[in-house]
């Protein structure tokens, strides 16, 4: 016993060593066990490999769906009158994690009942599965936008908005959206593929409560503060910038200009992921060490966000920390300054998560707003004269960096005050609602009858 309580003392009083010392060690464990079992699942399902640790697809499905039965069952039996305030805690983080999992259906599972874009006309579809069919219309059509005789994906779509120089492609390009945009909303009629949705995810809010009021709950505000807020940013923009009204297609093209004025200095350090990784080096993080895991390079299928998860969580062993090992998806096949901007913002949460050393229970993404606020520290930097005259070897005027900067997070903003209105009242029509806030704040010319805020809604 003696022993015990030594190795329990060396690896922090938060680790799991035995029943008695901790109550909540075997479910920890196997939180733990879900865990890795259900990022591998995706880390294969994303296309990337087919094998992770020698082990194909069916094996970690199988343990995904082993240790999370074994898990919900060991959550069930415990006893929570019998636990002190921390392991309550621990335990209700365990909860939370498993309400947003869900139950996990069979991973390796007949193609043919596989959900895909074409079932968004399945009007029986619940919440999850539409949202999942919706995320595919992305996938599937979103890859592939056509443009001059070629293909284009949503994210370089809209880099390449700000870059080039004649309307009519800009427009040409802006069009080639439609497709995506007719598969999530139809012809806007209430019974829309989207217009579902939202119905679907209001109707989940009133029960379980949403995303947005989780977020406004972490700094101590209600929805209608956050709603406040994000008129009074929006209105500040529009009084800064009372020129003439723009159209959709030239909005970044118009705010993009310190994207065009940088390219030659990014000619000159093509290799975008070097570059992060200096920055990151001379913060003290370095990613190498880290082991971070990247996919970068554009693929078929690949998923039409960039994003970072866990891939393996870090643990205490006998006493040593296991480090977490983070994985970074994206597409960075050349080097400016919106593109570094995003990758830095994810390598931003690849730190994050590569610093956290806890009990296992609060080795979990902890909110969305302090989460994504402290990955846009490192990534606004780029924007800032200082950073770029230290990596690029030039620098741009600050208004114009700015304009960069800002000009992008407004359209942000305004996407934030129209999921608030929409949940609000999902009855509304997105297509006008969208067109009132950026003809109103972002001084965008009308065209209410194009679903053009769907570039960013999943």
């Amino acid at each position: 016993m003696r022993k015990l309580i030594a190795a329990c003392l060396a690896a922090l009083p938060f680790l799991a060593c035995a029943a008695d010392v901790a109550p909540l060690a075997r479910t920890e464990a196997l939180f733990l066990e879900f865990a890795d079992a259900a990022n591998a699942v995706d880390y294969i399902n994303s296309g990337m490999v087919a094998l992770y640790e020698y082990r194909d697809l069916a094996s970690w499905d199988a343990q995904l769906q082993q240790k999370h039965k074994a898990l919900v069952a060991s959550v069930a039996a415990l006893d929570e009158a019998k636990l002190d305030a921390a392991d309550k805690a621990a335990l209700a983080a365990i909860r939370v994690t498993l309400d947003d999992y869900g139950n996990p259906s069979p991973a390796v599972a007949n193609a043919e009942t596989e959900l895909a874009c074409k079932d968004r006309v399945n009007k029986t579809l619940g919440y999850d599965d539409l949202r999942t069919v919706l995320s595919a219309c992305y996938r599937e059509i979103g890859n592939t936008l056509n443009f001059e005789g070629g293909t284009i994906d949503r994210g370089g779509a809209l880099g390449l908005l700000s870059e080039l120089e004649e309307p009519v492609r800009r427009k040409a390009l802006f069009d080639a959206f439609l497709p995506l945009w007719s598969a999530l909303n139809g012809a806007n009629e209430p019974d829309s593929p989207y217009r579902r949705l939202i119905k679907a995810s209001a109707a989940e809010a009133t029960s379980n409560g949403s995303g947005v009021e989780a977020a406004a709950r972490a700094i101590g505000v209600s929805v209608a503060d956050v709603e406040r807020w994000l008129v009074q940013i929006l209105e500040t923009w529009r009084d800064a910038n009372k020129g003439a009204p723009v159209e959709p297609w030239d909005y970044r093209y118009v705010n993009g200009q310190a994207n065009r004025q940088l390219a030659p200095a990014f000619a000159k350090h093509p290799d975008m992921l070097a570059l992060d990784h200096q920055f990151y080096r001379d913060l003290g993080a370095d990613l190498d060490q880290l082991g971070v895991v990247y996919d970068i390079k554009t693929r078929p299928d690949k998923s039409p966000l960039a994003y970072t998860d866990f891939l393996r969580r870090g643990r205490y062993k006998n006493g040593a920390w296991s480090p977490t090992t983070a994985r970074v998806v994206g597409r960075y096949e050349t080097s400016d300054l919106s593109g570094l901007n995003e990758l830095v913002h994810e390598n931003g949460h690849a730190v994050h998560i590569s610093a956290i050393r806890n009990r296992p229970a609060f080795t979990d993404w902890t909110d969305t707003i302090f989460t994504e606020a402290f990955a846009d520290v490192p990534s606004w930097s780029v924007y800032e004269a200082t950073w770029q005259r230290e990596y690029l070897g030039t620098e741009l005027p600050v208004a114009m960096s700015l304009r960069g900067l800002h000009g992008s997070v407004m359209l942000d903003v305004a996407w934030s005050l129209f999921e608030i209105r929409m949940l609000r009242a999902p009855e509304t029509d997105p297509n006008a609602l969208w067109t009132d806030i950026t003809r109103e704040y972002l001084h965008i010319k009308p065209h209410p009858e194009v679903a053009w805020w769907a570039v960013r809604v999943q």
